[in-house]
């Protein structure tokens, strides 16, 4: 990390734009999902975007501009059953990011906060894949069969954004005189954030729970 900036700073003297793109999702039940994988998935989500924001701070800084892009996702607004750790990094790139806006806003540097919905990329496979290692055999074996269909389908793939949604939005941000602090772009992104802000807690699970195929009654 240290190396990349380093050769940037020397190659163009200076750096203003830095995108926090790095992300994955590691699905299964708290309960069965390791310590060690847990911790991995805020290493690549959360410490990795924190460290490159501190590398390139003191430029940014020094020259009294620059832009930082943290690409959340609609997971930091709104929860899924068997996504605790993956939405608890975004939940926390959200906070940080609100954090150091304020930090920052003397200095002159954006802070902007882009939350896409569902992209079409290798992600919802990946997930499927770590949801079924993690929890396909274990008590929560229904709920994580439901999710891995979900998550991986090809309507879901179908219904998908283009990645080009978010690399526009991307360009929009780091372009603009005064760019918004939050962009939620992508398929389901907007309405999913107003449901969860607009329905009591237990009525967004139902709805959740219903669209996602998960049980929620105790089975006997």
């Amino acid at each position: 990390m240290q190396a990349g900036v380093d050769g940037i700073v020397a190659e163009s003297g200076r750096i203003d734009v830095l995108v926090n793109n790095a992300g994955y999702g590691s699905y299964g039940a708290i309960e069965d999902v390791p310590l060690d994988e847990a911790r991995a998935q805020f290493e690549v989500n959360i410490f990795g975007a924190a460290r490159l924001i501190q590398l390139v701070l003191p430029h940014m800084r020094a020259q009294r501009s620059g832009t930082i892009v943290n690409i959340s996702s609609m997971g930091g607004k709104i929860h899924t059953p068997l996504g605790g750790w993956y939405h608890g990094t975004k939940f926390a790139l959200e906070g940080l990011s609100d954090c150091l806006r304020m930090e920052l806003k003397p200095f002159g540097v954006d802070v902007v906060v882009v939350e896409p919905g569902a992209i079409r990329t290798e992600w919802g496979g990946i997930a499927a894949d770590n949801l079924r290692k993690t929890s396909g055999d274990t008590a929560y074996a229904r709920q994580a069969d439901a999710m891995a269909e979900s998550l991986g389908s090809e309507s879901t793939a179908r219904r998908s954004s283009p990645p080009s949604v978010i690399a526009d939005t991307v360009t929009k941000a780091v372009t603009a005189r005064r760019p918004r602090t939050r962009y939620a772009v992508g398929f389901g992104a907007r309405p999913l954030s107003f449901l969860r802000r607009a329905l009591p807690d237990r009525a967004y699970d139902a709805l959740v729970a219903r669209a996602m195929g998960t049980p929620t009654g105790a089975r006997r």
